[in-house]
């Protein structure tokens, strides 16, 4: 079955670009050209990704992705005509799963969306079906994730990255070995945009953030896994 992509872009020609592209590499597409159309569609169709632009009439790109990532982990990419690195890792903060600037190539942001989607299902390199530590459960076939057997709802980005710690325990990962092995492509973007999903992570997976027993961090190295395994 062919993966559900929503665009969401108030310009009719961005759109109507990558549809007509992502339709020929072999995905459904539907599309909003605003803010408020977008929140509907991802809520009735259930897309399997979003393509969200960042500046949007009415209600913003970042308010779009803050309000679907409260209901939904469905993946995020937004796309920005911003250059600067705050602004980027703003949306990395509020759940997106990458971003792309624009202008940009219609292959490139396919390559990025089929590297997403290959999170959400992790595949072959992670040999070990299911991993616990402490009271934390990771389930690598159903991605899933269980703190003291409650459900936590992580995006694809942070759920790969998790795996990625946990599959190699007490390894030290730098920022961007994390970011190759996560995204499977020669990453453009900031270095330390990785420390904004490792602290978005945290929040929902550390009993206290701010003295994490589960991601540690290697200073001036990048971070490992702790905690005992079960």
């Amino acid at each position: 079955m062919s993966k559900k992509i929503l665009i969401v872009d108030d310009e009719e020609k961005i759109r109507e670009l990558i549809n007509k592209y992502l339709v020929n590499e072999g995905f459904e597409v539907i599309e909003a050209a605003d803010g408020y159309q977008a929140l509907e569609l991802a809520a009735s169709e259930n897309p399997d990704l979003i393509v969200l632009d960042w500046l949007l009439p009415g209600i913003s790109g970042l308010e779009v992705c803050r309000q679907v990532r409260q209901k939904s982990a469905i993946p995020i990419i937004m796309l920005t005509a911003k250059t600067e690195e705050i602004d980027k890792l703003l949306g990395l903060e509020l759940g997106a799963d990458d971003y792309i600037t624009k202008p940009f190539s219609l292959r490139e942001l396919t390559a990025r969306i089929r590297v997403i989607l290959r999170r959400v299902d992790p595949g072959g390199e992670i040999k070990t079906s299911s991993i616990k530590i402490d009271d934390l459960e990771i389930n690598l076939d159903r991605h899933e994730v269980l703190s003291n057997g409650k459900n936590i709802t992580l995006t694809p980005t942070e759920f790969k990255i998790l795996g990625i710690l946990f599959s190699s325990p007490g390894r030290v990962y730098s920022r961007l070995q994390l970011l190759d092995a996560a995204f499977g492509y020669a990453y453009e973007g900031y270095e330390r945009s990785i420390d904004t999903h490792i602290r978005n992570l945290r929040k929902k997976i550390e009993p206290d953030p701010e003295s994490p027993r589960y991601i540690l961090t290697v200073y001036g190295i990048g971070y490992r896994s702790g905690g005992k395994p079960a």
